[in-house]
């Protein structure tokens, strides 16, 4: 118990809570069951995502092409059906391979050319941009199968949504990869020290590669799943879930430095996101105000977690003196 306490997610939910608390007083409709449900679907996409961006930040990595990749996805997995008249599900298998094509085409271009990860994906960001407006003209795309549309729009039992199925399905993957699997200690290996990783026998580009990989391919879900709830794809859908999927990882205390970071945590800040978006739309605060709000809070999160290392570093050292003394 006590070490739950003392444990880096254990102060994350409290912020959570801390929000619904103050919320709910400021408006009562933020406290009805169905706002909750609508707020797991909101934050469906972003959840799913930000695992597999929590994977990439864990290892010293960061994927600022996210957002266009949600918007690729869509549009892609859309003409499928849409125009090609595909079987939805066929579709969404192709959109799934496209995402994981994407994101390994990413860790293929970092790991081989030693380029920054964040000029790679910013770049990447900019050409998914451009190829998804080719494709639609930067017009909407409409009308879905039905079975289609209800993974995003259904329920089970006319009460839980079946998109919240799916975020909690891919939460409980992305723990068991992280903590159950070898891949998962390489993960946080790379993070913290990646020239001790490979004195260790650490296969450090595949391993980079598994991890964008793994990025493409959750964000791919979380796309599919987004189409199938707002029943339309257009070119700009995802622009800016780059920048929600790091305010959650960030915020529920995954190192924007590598090497720290549950998926746990990560979902936790994305609750937090969604809630504090939800909270802020029902007392009609301008939309702007919002989006000041919620780059504070990314920033606030950053040098929270900058400030913590740079501690962690100096007792550290502090100890390394007193033993040679």
């Amino acid at each position: 118990m006590k070490k739950l306490v003392k444990s880096k997610e254990f102060g994350v939910l409290m912020v959570l809570v801390a929000l619904i608390i103050f919320f709910g007083i400021a408006s009562p409709q933020f406290m009805k069951a169905q706002n909750f449900f609508n707020i797991s679907k909101q934050i469906a996409t972003v959840g799913i995502c930000s695992v597999g961006f929590c994977f990439v930040l864990i290892t010293g990595g960061i994927d600022l092409s996210v957002g266009y990749q949600i918007s690729l996805d869509i549009v892609v997995t859309a003409v499928m059906m849409n125009t090609l008249g595909l079987n939805w599900a066929v579709a969404c298998l192709i959109g799934m391979l496209l995402g994981t094509g994407i994101g390994l085409v990413n860790g293929l271009i970092i790991v081989e050319t030693h380029v920054a990860p964040l000029i790679v994906t910013l770049s990447m960001m900019t050409i998914l941009k451009g190829i998804s407006y080719l494709i639609t003209n930067g017009l909407a795309i409409f009308k879905f199968p039905d079975a289609f549309v209800k993974l995003g729009q259904g329920t089970i039992a006319g009460i839980v949504p079946i998109s919240l199925l799916f975020l909690v399905a891919i939460i409980i993957i992305g723990i068991f990869i992280l903590n159950k699997t070898v891949y998962g200690r390489y993960f946080y290996a790379i993070g913290n020290n990646v020239d001790a990783a490979k004195l260790s026998g650490v296969n450090v580009k595949k391993i980079q590669l598994m991890a964008y990989g793994l990025c493409g391919f959750f964000t791919s879900i979380g796309a599919i799943l987004m189409l199938a709830r707002l029943n339309s794809a257009q070119s700009s859908t995802g622009d800016g879930y780059e920048f929600n999927c790091l305010t959650a990882c960030v915020v529920g205390g995954v190192s924007s430095n590598g090497g720290k970071g549950t998926v746990l945590g990560a979902i936790i800040g994305c609750l937090i996101v969604g809630v504090l978006e939800n909270g802020l739309a029902i007392m009609n605060i301008n939309e702007y105000i919002q989006e000041v709000i919620k780059g504070l809070v990314l920033l606030v999160a950053v040098i929270y977690d900058t400030m913590s290392l740079l501690k962690n570093e100096k007792v550290k050292k502090i100890k390394a003196i007193n033993v040679e003394n």
